[in-house]
């Protein structure tokens, strides 16, 4: 489901990475040997997201690492579906 097209190790030591699917966000960035994935729902940014609604998991900051966050995030979205697809139909509600 999540793409990782363009998305490599190299390029996460350089700079975070995000985005998102079907109502659902990610968000990863590295701080020395652990990669950081946190998810969260629209409309916000990462930043603007209140930490409650964020759910973060960490993972080595390997290519290994990588495949199992991308994993993680697949396996997150599918286990939560409803929510996710709810967030992204009624996204202008939760602007206003």
């Amino acid at each position: 489901m999540i793409s990782t097209v363009g998305l490599n190790i190299k390029a996460l030591k350089k700079e975070p990475f995000s985005g998102s699917h079907h109502g659902m966000r990610y968000y990863l960035r590295t701080a020395d040997d652990t990669l950081s994935v946190f998810l969260y729902p629209e409309p916000w940014s990462f930043e603007r997201t209140p930490d409650e609604e964020k759910e973060q998991k960490d993972f080595p900051f390997s290519q290994e690492g990588l495949d199992a966050a991308i994993d993680w995030i697949n396996q997150s979205y599918e286990a939560k579906r409803p929510y996710w697809n709810d967030r992204l139909q009624n996204r202008m509600k939760y602007l206003l």
